[in-house]
Parts: structure tokens; sequence; C-alpha cells
């Protein structure tokens, strides 16, 4: 009981300051976009909004794996989703520039819809399934010209039970097409923290996986299943001895 008054009165608090610092930054991202749209500046600002995030939800966050990554290298990240939270924290685990697949609900959000749409952030219309496919591809396509990553969340939505769900196939296709190592990536304490539905902030622990890369350069549409299934069980196999 006192632990959830206390993470009421902590939300009450930290999220009207972290949504209008938000706000703030998406205005000054789009602003400086406009302007210099590769700068390396973006990347930062981005990452100073995730450890806000952070921040503003008392969580610390450890990072295992990074030294995988050649930094100078393109990638799909793939990961399970348990939160919100996700996304920031995948803008720090990640020691390169990624961009994720947004909803196109997020893109009615005033500042946020200019900052994301500068920065390239890949939209996606779930409900068009007519076109998804192809504007999912030009998306991919202006952010693997820009020299970005991407996060994609397999399972395509957050888990409310937080048990690893079915993964989709469309990460698995886009790597393969766009000749993309993919990367997964296990997140842990998230769904603790904020999870799917809740207006509470609990404070708490954060994990982060990155396991081995894993090429796709000799790969064909036809090995979407077995990389899709190989890479999902990396995922589950960490959860599972992470919980023992």
């Amino acid at each position: 009981m006192l632990t959830k008054l206390a993470a009421g009165l902590h939300s009450i608090i930290a999220v009207p300051l972290f949504l209008a610092l938000s706000m703030l930054m998406a205005g000054v991202v789009a602003l400086y976009a406009m302007v210099r749209p590769r700068s390396p500046v973006i990347e930062r600002i981005i990452r100073l909004w995730s450890r806000t995030f952070l921040l503003a939800a008392a969580a610390r966050l450890t990072i295992e794996g990074r030294e995988k990554i050649d930094e100078s290298g393109q990638y799909v990240f793939v990961a399970n989703h348990l939160s919100n939270l996700d996304i920031p924290v995948m803008f720090l685990t990640a020691p390169v520039p990624i961009r994720y697949l947004a909803k196109k609900e997020v893109y009615k959000i005033p500042f946020v819809a200019a900052a994301m749409r500068q920065v390239g952030m890949v939209k996606v219309n779930r409900e068009s399934s007519s076109s998804i496919h192809a504007e999912v591809n030009a998306g991919v396509a202006a952010a693997k010209a820009r020299g970005h990553s991407l996060i994609i969340f397999p399972e395509g939505t957050r888990s409310v039970t937080g048990e690893l769900q079915l993964f989709k196939k469309g990460a698995f296709r886009i790597a393969i097409i766009n000749n993309l190592a993919v990367v997964p990536v296990t997140i842990q304490g998230t769904r603790e923290v904020w999870a799917p539905g809740s207006k509470l902030l609990f404070s708490g622990h954060i994990r982060t996986t990155i396991h081995d890369p894993i090429p796709t350069t000799d790969l064909q549409v036809g090995d979407i299943d077995a990389l899709r299934g190989q890479i999902r069980e990396t995922i589950r196999s960490d959860l599972r001895g992470s919980s023992h």
C-alpha cells in the first residue's frame, strides 16, 4: 500500500514535468533537424530525452554486450516488448543511431509528430493493410540511406502478462531484404517500472542484453521462419535463465 502511495505521488509530479520537457525537446529537435538533418546533435538530444524518461521513472539501466556492435555498421535490433519504456531504453542501449516503427496515432501529438518526421522515424498505419508494406519499405529505405539502424519489437505490441509472445515476420523480412544483420536484445525490468495500462511509475532496475549479431548476407526470404525462431529462442532462453 505504501509502495503504491509513493508511486502515485512520484507519478503525479514526474509525469507532467517529463511531458512538458518532452514537448520542448521535440520542438528543438524538429527545428534543428530542418537545418541540419544529419547532425550528431540530434542523436544527443534523443539520448538526453531517453535519460530524462528513466530519471522521471527513477529507474536505473544496466547494459550488457555493447562491445558486440560495430559502431560503423547498420542493424535491425529486435527485442521483447514489455512497456512504453522500451523505446527510450533501446535508444540508450544501442551504440548506434536507431529509429523505430511508430504507430500513426503518435503523429497526432503536436511537436512530437514534427520531430519524428524530421529525424526519420518510420510511420506505420496498421489499419491500411494494402499500403503498409510499401509505406514501411519506403521508411526503412530512407532510414538506411541516412545511416540509421532500426529497432523493431516483433511481438507487435507490449506483452500484458510479461510472457514472451509469438514473433511476427516483418522485422526479419526487413533485415533480409535490406541485407542488415539482426541483433537480438533482451529487455528486463521495464514492466515492473511501468506496466502496460498503468498510470503509476515505480522505481526499479532495468537490464538489457545485446546478443551476437546474426548476418543475413546469405539468407533468402524463405529463411525468415528459421531466423525468427532462432532469435526468439535466444531471447526466450535469456529471460528464462534470468528468472532462476
